[in-house]
């Protein structure tokens, strides 16, 4: 469905920043910007599908190259 652009270490540090993020939201959920944790949705989801939007409209691609 969606062209791989991420590489391995990328695709797992997104997945552990994303997690993070969440696991902020419901441990400070009662603070002023809580929300904000929130956007650690995106960085999760992109790193388990492997396939991030801005890198394909900037052409950038830290997937290895195949041989």
């Amino acid at each position: 469905m969606f062209k791989t652009n991420e590489g391995k270490l990328d695709r797992i540090i997104r997945v552990v920043v994303g997690a993070a993020l969440i696991l902020g939201y419901f441990m400070n959920g009662d603070g002023a910007y809580s929300w904000l944790y929130l956007l650690g949705i995106i960085p999760l989801i992109t790193g388990l599908i492997g396939s991030c939007p801005l890198y394909t409209i900037f052409g950038i691609s830290t997937c290895p190259m195949k041989k």
